[in-house]
């Protein structure tokens, strides 16, 4: 598929998502969520992407929604959208949610602007790295909507209520040493050295360890955010163990340690996943005591 308002660029196992309306500052528009949404999907089933990275065009990360429609903006019935309330589903949730079941690692390249649905749709990646001017901003608040994309699910978690709230309450922008501060970001980078960054942080990824690993840990750290209790946690590590202790996978993992080589994991998440796996999509899924 061709892309219209994104970049499309896999190589050395990474995958580069560049949102690419560089005169709106990569403002987000129902093309470009389209086209997110269908890149995301290409990228899960390709067992040649092994981690994926996105940024922005230009000066800017995203700006958000384009504002351009002017005050029906985030009108859905205006949009010709859902008629009630009930039928509505929000566009920036479909993304996160699709991100948070993805199998491969996310990495955001926060490399200027990030308001709005700009800053919301990295939540449900697993870094985020900032340039140094990045500017970052939870405005719905100063739009007169609330937050969307399920970030009031994913950002107390990942910064904390106190936190959150303050970002969220006052709806101002900040900069990139706050997010960091906050925990936000893991590191701010000067501009130039943002994306190499981010493609190494993949690469290391790609480079040295096996995909199932990788595509487990991610759903099980993931998914257990919302555990009562660690016996959920031991539960599952011991579904995983079992199965993934017999793969080819582990016995290369051992073999190529002991013999001070780098390893070859063969194991592709498209065929070599565990049978309980996706098992957060199979309720009533029982995780046996």
């Amino acid at each position: 598929m061709g892309y219209a308002e994104i970049r499309y660029e896999v190589a050395d196992g990474v995958c580069t998502l560049t949102l690419d309306r560089p005169a709106r500052l990569n403002a987000v528009t129902p093309t470009m969520l389209a086209e997110l949404l269908d890149a995301l999907e290409r990228a899960d089933a390709d067992d040649a992407v092994r981690a994926v990275v996105v940024t922005g065009a230009g000066r800017g990360f995203c700006a958000g929604a384009d504002l351009s429609a002017g005050g029906g903006t985030f009108d859905a019935g205006a949009r010709g959208g859902a008629a009630t309330a009930e039928e509505h589903r929000d566009g920036g949730g479909r993304f996160t949610l699709r991100l948070f079941d993805l199998a491969k690692p996310v990495i955001a390249a926060i490399n200027g602007p990030a308001v709005g649905f700009g800053i919301t749709m990295t939540l449900a990646m697993d870094v985020r790295l900032a340039a140094r001017d990045a500017r970052i901003g939870f405005v719905f608040a100063r739009r007169g909507v609330v937050p969307e994309a399920c970030s009031t699910w994913f950002l107390p978690r990942l910064v904390g209520m106190a936190r959150a709230a303050e970002w969220v309450y006052t709806g101002r922008v900040f900069d990139a040493e706050e997010a960091r501060a906050g925990g936000l970001v893991s590191r701010v980078l000067a501009p130039g050295e943002l994306l190499p960054a981010a493609r190494a942080l993949a690469r290391e990824i790609a480079d040295n360890t096996s995909a199932v690993s990788v595509a487990l840990a991610r759903q099980m750290m993931w998914k257990l955010l919302g555990a009562e209790h660690p016996m959920a946690a031991h539960r599952l590590d011991s579904l995983g163990m079992f199965w993934t202790g017999r793969s080819a996978d582990a016995h290369e993992g051992v073999t190529s340690f002991l013999e001070k080589r780098p390893p070859r994991f063969a194991g592709r998440p498209s065929a070599d996943l565990p049978p309980f796996y996706p098992w957060w999509q199979t309720p009533p899924f029982r995780i046996p005591s």
